[in-house]
């Protein structure tokens, strides 16, 4: 990301000093500059923060020094995701966050655009654009964490693809399981999706977590007011 070297330049920075606000190598900051790595969002986030930046800024001027070579096809999704393309085939997509605090308002509101429109923002890399509605979340407990790289622990962010019943349905039959947050009427919930009784309307919920105070259970779909299968996470 070529924009890196002018604001560490602005700063009077070192390449060496930026290393070790990211928390990585001299090399790794020198293959940033070039733009022959990708940057995770961990790193990305750390990067803007210290440059008082969003991450959105920071794509918008490397696309300007790119003179515009893919700054010019910035989308606004219909779906009130923005989407931003970005070098080697990676989007950057902007969506609400929806808090812990805020899960039993989104329950209730979520269908106001104007409570939407007024949600906190957060950027997430992905390999391909999404033609659904997309929302992050914060999970609000430790029932999807088993200690491994699949697990999502309390307090992650997770992105979201908003699901018909039908898609829930094509993605359990194919794939036998599909990690997904579930909104209800008092709040959000994250959940493994095991088996989906079609004509009971019925879903079993899994937690990756094995404590038995996370034992699965039956839901009936008619108790779930929307279902986003989880694409993407962030873990501080």
């Amino acid at each position: 990301m070529f924009i890196l070297k002018q604001l560490r330049r602005k700063k009077n920075m070192s390449q060496t000093d930026l290393a070790k606000i990211v928390g990585v190598s001299l090399r790794t900051i020198q293959l940033y500059e070039k733009r022959d790595a990708n940057i995770p969002i961990k790193n990305l986030t750390k990067i803007a923060e210290h440059f008082d930046q969003t991450i959105a800024a920071l794509y918008s001027y490397e696309a300007n020094d790119l003179n515009g070579s893919y700054g010019s096809h910035r989308i606004l999704s219909e779906k009130h995701n923005q989407i931003t393309p970005m070098a080697h085939g990676k989007y950057l997509i902007t969506v609400p966050l929806i808090s812990g605090e805020l899960q039993a308002a989104y329950a209730d509101r979520f269908g106001e655009k104007g409570f939407l429109e007024s949600l906190d923002k957060i950027d997430f890399v992905v390999g391909k654009t999404l033609d659904t509605p997309c929302t992050a979340f914060e999970l609000t407990n430790s029932s999807m964490d088993n200690g491994r790289l699949t697990g999502v622990p309390n307090s992650a962010i997770v992105l979201g693809r908003l699901l018909s019943k039908n898609e829930l349905a094509q993605i359990v039959s194919s794939n036998n399981r599909a990690i997904c947050l579930l909104v209800y009427d008092t709040g959000v919930m994250c959940k493994e999706i095991v088996a989906y009784d079609e004509q009971a309307e019925t879903i079993i919920c899994h937690s990756l977590n094995d404590s038995p105070e996370y034992a699965d259970f039956t839901m009936q779909l008619a108790d779930v007011r929307q279902i986003f299968e989880v694409v993407k996470k962030q873990i501080d």
